[in-house]
């Protein structure tokens, strides 16, 4: 059984997590720098794979479409185990390729595959979706359909992933899609950081409970606003809302602050350094912050 401990560590807005098994601790330490040596490839390492999968245009006519994702699936996947899933989301000009987890030179694989072989995380399962939820869902499709998205993961993408993979969910005709809320996280960057706080946590915290938004662009909720919205779910907690951001983002930080200052005192569901944080470094709008929040993220998801 393990035991799970978090704390924040001094100016750097560090979280660190202390588990034990059988009297074994292992820490977790939430960095500004991913260790280059989890950027390497390794031997049997996980896979990827590309799938397809029925949905509507809910920001349309409910027209009939389909949709693809590329999912990671980490090394020895078992079907007959089951698996923590985490669905990443990518930013306004971006589609399902823009987390380069198409294939074995993917910075998702290569830290996804060290953290699981240095027994740092427990194995889990990584979904890439494409977050426009219309019929035309290409890049230059309207960005309103970045909106309807909580409809498409409530009632097609992850009902697929429950009835395809051997995830926590217990599939079948007609499940109930919030009982496995504890095994799913989702993370997203700039416009996906949006949509992991406008729609995953107001929308869907029936459906989720640990959330990171890495630079949320300017239509991210405010604090007050997200503390609105979450008395909708009275009986649902949070385990984490983790948030990272550059100091030099002219897109997102001035955003994204609003949205996550002063929110632990708006809310009972939040608390600084407990299930919470709000990291800042210098950086823009760019990747080297993004796969860094991806990094540090992936460590905190499924760990309380």
């Amino acid at each position: 059984m393990y035991k799970i401990i978090r704390k924040v560590v001094a100016s750097m807005i560090i979280g660190a997590v202390m588990c034990s098994l059988g009297g074994c601790a292992k820490k977790i330490t939430v960095v500004d720098e991913i260790p280059s040596e989890y950027r390497q490839s390794i031997d049997n390492g996980g896979t990827i794979e590309l799938i397809t999968y029925p949905s509507k245009a809910y920001y349309g006519n409910m027209e009939d479409t389909e949709k693809q994702a590329y999912v990671y699936l980490p090394a020895g996947y078992d079907e007959t185990k089951q698996y923590n899933v985490m669905y990443l989301l990518h930013g306004i000009g971006g589609d399902i390729w823009e987390w380069g987890m198409t294939g074995d030179n993917s910075d998702i694989k290569k830290i996804m595959d060290n953290l699981i072989a240095n027994g740092e995380i427990e194995p889990f399962i990584v979904v890439t979706p494409n977050g426009r939820s219309a019929v035309d869902h290409g890049m230059n499709s309207d960005s309103n359909a970045f909106y309807e998205f909580g409809k498409e993961l409530r009632y097609d993408l992850i009902p697929y992933i429950d009835e395809h993979y051997a995830t926590y969910a217990d599939y079948s005709e007609g499940y109930d899609v919030t009982e496995a809320r504890d095994h799913r996280a989702v993370g997203g960057l700039s416009m996906g950081a949006m949509q992991t706080t406008n729609i995953a946590l107001c929308e869907c915290l029936d459906m989720f409970s640990y959330f990171g938004a890495f630079s949320s662009c300017p239509t991210t909720y405010t604090a007050v606003e997200i503390a609105t919205h979450l008395k909708d779910f009275p009986d649902y907690d949070i385990k984490y809302f983790y948030n990272l951001c550059g100091t030099e983002d002219g897109i997102a930080i001035s955003h994204h602050t609003n949205a996550v200052e002063g929110l632990c005192d708006l809310t009972d569901k939040l608390t600084d350094g407990k299930n919470f944080t709000w990291q800042t470094r210098s950086g823009g709008h760019d990747f080297n912050i993004w796969i860094l929040g991806f990094y540090n993220f992936a460590q905190i998801a499924f760990t309380q």
